[in-house]
């Protein structure tokens, strides 16, 4: 077994905008991480604030993110509680579905107080049920973290769910398995993943998806509104000839306000040997 260590995901308009090596899961450690998004977005645009941040409940993930962004707004992932709730009930399967309903049928309350009101009458239910202690407990302890999911409604344009990141964070799975994770230093493991997220945000979709699209073919033509060239491969190489210069991610979110919302994660462990 090799060290094990972290990479601070970010993703926004299904965009990988950055992947960081992290020694530890410690907030220190993880700021170093998401600080060189920060650093390479306000390089691009000095002002650079996104008004909220989609997180997991990882506490220092949520600290990392506050100091490196003052005034940000952090909304918890209501998915990531679900899944916990899930994982719970592997040997209760018989109440896996009731809650999932139950528990999406909260989430899609349309303000506040009915979010409120549907939780009540969920943990109602459940006080009333022969549930194992141990999900019950995970349920009743949604009060507790019931403001860092109704915030969201006071941003509409916000994320909810770190579905974005999940997805994206599958695909680093599957080429750092495939590569057998890194062999050699931090320097260059960095390097790998910068070259995973750039591969990603400039290949195109799939047939299907560019048919049911009139006017993107690739995530970087997605978030950015535009593109250099309708071959992809040409306007990659254009855009990195461009070191950064004009255009890219940042004027779009400088432009348009409502893209400065971003979900982001840390991938739980990695062998680096």
């Amino acid at each position: 077994m090799g060290e094990k260590v972290y990479v601070a995901t970010t993703v926004g308009e299904g965009c990988l905008l950055g992947a960081e090596l992290s020694q530890t899961a410690k907030t220190e450690d993880l700021q170093a991480a998401y600080g060189v998004f920060a650093q390479e977005a306000r390089e691009l645009n000095p002002d650079y604030q996104p008004q909220t941040v989609n997180t997991d409940g990882w506490e220092a993930t949520q600290k990392a993110w506050k100091n490196l962004f003052a005034g940000v707004t952090v909304i918890l992932c209501f998915l990531h509680t679900i899944l916990s709730i899930e994982q719970r009930c592997r040997s209760q399967k018989a109440w896996l579905n009731t809650l999932k309903d139950k528990l999406w049928d909260v989430y899609h309350a349309c303000d506040p107080s009915q979010f409120a009101e549907r939780l009540r009458h969920l943990q109602a239910w459940a006080i009333n049920q022969t549930l194992p202690e141990v999900i019950l407990d995970k349920i009743l302890l949604l009060s507790v973290k019931a403001s860092q999911f109704t915030i969201a409604y006071s941003f509409p344009d916000a994320h909810r769910t770190s579905n974005m990141l999940d997805r994206l964070m599958n695909y680093q799975d599957r080429l750092l398995f495939s590569m057998q994770y890194f062999h050699g230093y931090q320097d260059s493991a960095n390097l790998a993943l910068r070259s995973m997220a750039i591969l990603w945000n400039f290949h195109p979709f799939g047939r299907r998806s560019q048919k049911n699209s009139t006017d993107t073919v690739f995530p970087f033509q997605k978030l950015n509104g535009f593109s250099y060239h309708p071959n992809w491969l040409r306007n990659f190489l254009i855009a990195s000839s461009l070191n950064g210069k004009v255009g890219g991610n940042f004027k779009a979110l400088r432009d348009n306000g409502d893209r400065g919302n971003f979900p982001n994660g840390i991938v739980k462990k990695i062998n680096f040997r």
